[in-house]
């Protein structure tokens, strides 16, 4: 049964949103353990309209997550295992010959979905990411000349493994700064990981999503109708101001070499409405901010050569700035 998000006043609206990730995350949860933090942080991209890259080692859950999320939200899921020799083709489709009809019929590609799991998407040659890069801004794909729409809650969950040096290649800034958010996943916490091997430890084949009864709790229109609740969450001058003061800061900082576009920082004002509709309000404090700012800005600036010396890390950096940016009352 599917959430019912019927529009009324704003803080029933909120309280509707915030129900619905509360159920996402109990589901979630069923398949995924110890990960609830993460859950929250795709369900705020998806109602933000963003794009989420996972960063972490093998056997760590990602691609369970994006499973399990798309059946608890209901969207169509699709995966695409990047490899060397992929071509856009593979990814988009192609327009095939017809000798019946003489005529040209599209063969869509994987790409054509709404959740898309782009596994190791560092493993493809630049050429082959940038098939994305329409559909990750436009939500639409040109073959052969031709625009193609895809579904507006179209939405890219792409993995990369940050230990692998050989037979990779990085994401370029214009690739990198499609995705709202970079998320570092981290080997679960000793109880959590206790209770993995108790439930798969005794499993003869991996499981699928669906043995862990992981149920549908949303669908289109309630997705459609949070997104609708979000737009209206306020959003104060003085939260603006600190969003900018604190993008600027990046473009400011002897840490940095390259700060963040003003396109961060709209995209953080935009987040930081979804997470605070998620945790019932209707409106933007900055906690919202100082909670989402690593996630929207580590990999879209670039340390400078004196920090790396020093053995500074892109979170440490902004984290000094949030500290010496004046909070608003």
């Amino acid at each position: 049964m599917t959430a019912d998000l019927a529009k009324g006043d704003g803080a029933k609206d909120v309280a509707r949103v915030q129900a619905l990730g509360a159920a996402i995350d109990a589901e979630v949860a069923k398949a995924v353990f110890g990960q609830q933090p993460l859950t929250r942080m795709v369900t705020i991209a998806l109602l933000a309209g963003g794009h989420v890259l996972l960063e972490g080692p093998p056997g760590t859950a990602k691609t369970l997550l994006a499973q399990a999320f798309a059946r608890a939200v209901g969207l169509d899921f699709g995966r695409i295992q990047f490899t060397p020799d992929l071509m856009p083709g593979d990814i988009l489709g192609s327009n095939l010959f017809n000798f019946q009809t003489s005529s040209f019929t599209l063969t869509k590609g994987p790409i054509f979905t709404e959740l898309l799991l782009a596994d190791e998407i560092n493993r493809t040659p630049p050429k082959t990411q940038a098939a994305l890069l329409e559909a990750m801004q436009e939500r639409r794909v040109t073959i052969n000349g031709e625009p193609h729409t895809m579904s507006p809650r179209f939405t890219v969950l792409a993995t990369q493994n940050p230990i692998e040096q050989q037979g990779v290649y990085p994401l370029p800034e214009a690739q990198l700064d499609r995705f709202l958010f970079k998320l570092v996943v981290d080997y679960p916490a000793i109880e959590e990981e206790r209770r993995i091997v108790a439930e798969h430890g005794g499993r003869f084949k991996s499981p699928a999503v669906a043995d862990f009864g992981v149920a549908q709790v949303a669908d289109a229109k309630a997705i459609g109708e949070a997104i609708d609740i979000i737009s209206n969450v306020r959003l104060a001058d003085e939260i603006v101001d600190y969003i900018v003061r604190l993008v600027r800061a990046t473009r400011e900082s002897a840490d940095l070499e390259c700060g963040a576009s003003p396109r961060a920082a709209s995209l953080l004002a935009r987040a930081a409405s979804a997470a605070a509709a998620l945790d019932g309000r209707d409106y933007v404090i900055p906690d919202d901010i100082q909670l989402l700012a690593a996630g929207v800005l580590r990999h879209r600036v670039i340390l400078s050569a004196a920090a790396e010396i020093e053995g500074r890390s892109v979170e440490q950096v902004v984290s000094a700035l949030l500290e010496r940016e004046e909070v608003p009352r």
